[in-house]
């Protein structure tokens, strides 16, 4: 059986993971999230990765969130745990050390998209659509929609693109804030490595230390989290990367960083 989670290293210290259901629109099964969380528990715990790239196999649709035919028939219970493993991963994602780009090449829907908010930056096609329509399904968004969505775009509008389960197309979706950027739909995924190309240059320490800066900072009161960003600062300063970036600059090189 294909694997349900392909992992690719296109580049120096970038990993691709790719969604492997394209015959079920990439849907959030059990087994599907078993093998992302089983992958990120591996890059997590990788110093040689400093940047991740999510993507889907197919062309048509990133994910479509839960798996409707496995969910028919389930209990109460079951549909609780169903959703339970979806928001698991969704926060495994979130929780990631090193910077996450979400290349959404195919529409993102309800967890599907739900799993592209958790991470740092969507990239996604104009021609693909992205909501949380689970309200007109008679559900709510229960994979950190509400919360995610209202953070990166405002109550307002995340308020109205929930209550009315409505669909954005990828420049709606741009222009509303659910995406950095839009791309034609063959342009996506080449978009984000190149992104993830730039961002791998930089110093791993120091991106790792800057993301978790933003999340937790983000979470607290503003001199709460000039606190953290401050406690962040001082992690990068006795590292030999530092030095590196200060000597690559007076003799106008590219840096080489290690991650020390």
């Amino acid at each position: 059986m294909d694997e349900l989670i392909r992992s690719e290293k296109p580049g120096r210290g970038i990993v691709l993971l790719r969604l492997n259901r394209p015959d079920a629109a990439n849907a959030l099964s059990r087994p599907l999230l078993e093998a992302l969380q089983t992958q990120l528990l591996t890059i997590k715990e990788d110093k040689d990765t400093r940047v991740v790239v999510l993507a889907a196999e197919g062309n048509r649709v990133f994910s479509a969130g839960a798996d409707l035919k496995e969910r028919a028939g389930m209990s109460e219970d079951e549909v609780f745990a169903a959703v339970g493993n979806i928001k698991a991963s969704v926060n495994e994602v979130a929780a990631m050390p090193q910077p996450i780009i979400a290349a959404l090449n195919g529409s993102a829907l309800g967890g599907g998209l739900e799993l592209a908010l958790a991470c740092d930056i969507r990239i996604g096609a104009i021609e693909s659509k992205y909501g949380l329509p689970e309200t007109t399904l008679a559900i709510v968004p229960g994979a950190g929609g509400t919360q995610r969505l209202a953070r990166l775009i405002g109550p307002g509008k995340a308020k109205t693109l929930i209550y009315s389960g409505r669909l954005l197309s990828g420049k709606e979706a741009e222009a509303y804030g659910v995406l950095e950027y839009s791309a034609p739909l063959e342009a996506v995924e080449d978009e984000a490595l190149a992104l993830a190309n730039t961002i791998a240059g930089n110093g791993p320490i120091a991106l790792r230390q800057a993301k978790k800066a933003i999340d937790e900072g983000l979470e607290t009161q503003l001199s709460t989290g000039l606190e953290i960003e401050t406690a962040a600062y001082e992690k990068t300063v006795p590292t030999t990367d530092r030095l590196e970036g200060i000597r690559a600059f007076k003799e106008k090189r590219s840096p080489i960083y290690k991650g020390e």
